[in-house]
């Protein structure tokens, strides 16, 4: 049964008065990354990377403000205000070394300075009063936080009646190989089982259709989009087998202070990538989802 549509309000923008005090953020959970100065360059990567999939044909075109949950160092940012000139973004993100690194990093762009904005934020406990945004943007995001849903129902209380939200999220019980690598798939593994138990979902990507349906957007649409790179594209598979390996490395000291894997295995894995780089019949296959809604 459709849920009623909620009744129009005032539209007040974020800035002005909030509808209950900001929450002090919880400290990051399901995260193993880690907040390094190399962490952060290796999101400026992954953005570059993959902005041609996940920025694909964005329903942000009459976007005046959107809310950016888990913005980290702004590297989506970036994308966003490039591509949608007429865009403001406010970006919330609970680590403060990350949205130190957001504003540096925006600031240094003229263009793009002006229409940026970012807060120390709990996604699940927003500051901001509802009907506040008429856009929303979550990348890489819902994989690290305990209650997607929360997060995903606050998100939808800070949105204007009709405003589009895409969530881009990680499914990683597709990553493939070849050459077969198994102490890289034993990693793997390893940092999945570790980011549940930390707090995070590493499979949620293939949840979004239900979550967003069960916290009340409508037209929900999820799409799978896939990397599959072989010959038919070396330049883009190296460019791409290169990123994942500082990906499945920037986990490698968390997992192995927490027990999770081995030296040998790690230093196994490190083998079978450069195996994997150097080899002309190299195969690299992994997919995500990305949803689309109208919050309601």
């Amino acid at each position: 049964m459709s849920k009623p549509a909620r009744p129009p309000k005032a539209s007040i923008p974020p800035k002005q008065a909030p509808l209950r005090p900001a929450a002090a953020p919880k400290a990051p959970q399901g995260y193993l990354h880690g907040f390094t100065k190399e962490e952060q360059e290796r999101l400026y990567r992954q953005a570059r990377v993959t902005e041609h999939l996940v920025h694909d044909r964005l329903p942000f075109r009459r976007a005046k403000s959107l809310l950016e949950v888990g913005c980290g160092v702004g590297a989506q940012t970036e994308i966003l205000l490039r591509h949608f000139p007429d865009l403001r973004v406010t970006g919330v993100d609970r680590s403060e070394s990350n949205l130190a690194q957001a504003r540096s990093h925006i600031a240094s762009m003229p263009w793009a300075a002006p229409r940026a904005q970012f807060t120390l934020a709990d996604a699940s406990r927003l500051q901001f009063a509802a009907d506040s945004f008429d856009s929303a943007f979550l990348c890489w995001i819902l994989e690290h936080v305990e209650d997607p849903a929360r997060v995903l129902s606050e998100t939808r209380r800070v949105l204007r009646s009709g405003a589009p939200i895409v969530v881009s999220e990680v499914q990683n019980a597709s990553f493939f190989l070849e050459p077969y690598s198994p102490q890289t798939l034993s990693y793997w593994m390893a940092f999945n089982d570790y980011q549940l138990e930390i707090g995070g979902d590493p499979f949620v990507g293939a949840k979004l259709g239900n979550l967003l349906q069960a916290v009340g957007y409508r037209d929900v649409a999820t799409e799978v989009k896939t990397f599959h790179l072989d010959n038919r594209e070396p330049a883009e598979r190296a460019e791409f087998i290169a990123y994942w390996s500082d990906l499945l490395l920037s986990g490698a000291e968390g997992l192995l202070k927490a027990g999770k894997v081995s030296p040998a295995v790690v230093d196994g894995m490190k083998q079978e990538l450069q195996l994997v780089a150097h080899n002309p019949n190299s195969v690299f296959f992994y997919s995500f989802i990305q949803a689309r809604a109208l919050a309601y």
